[in-house]
């Protein structure tokens, strides 16, 4: 593994990784140019840090097709900004 993006790894990884498995179930069945939006409940610590860990950040980028071993932080970064100025 390489350095991740936030200062927990408990808390970006595997909401990276199921954001993304999300993502990809979307696509395999067709589904991701219907959707218009996408909600994420947190819950137990994930809930309790959030931002303060990264794990909102980490949610996103799953969602945008990143995974935790292949995230490129430095280009991540950039698209996040662009998605929150959109």
């Amino acid at each position: 593994f390489k350095v991740g993006i936030g200062p927990s790894s408990s808390h970006t990884v595997g909401p990276m990784k199921a954001c993304n498995d999300f993502n990809m179930d979307l696509v395999r069945r067709g589904l991701l140019p219907k959707v218009e939006n996408v909600k994420i409940s947190l819950f137990g610590s994930l809930a309790l840090t959030g931002s303060g860990h990264a794990t909102d950040t980490a949610c996103i980028y799953g969602l945008l097709g990143e995974t935790p071993d292949k995230v490129e932080v430095e280009n991540a970064k950039k698209r996040l900004e662009s998605i929150r100025e959109s």
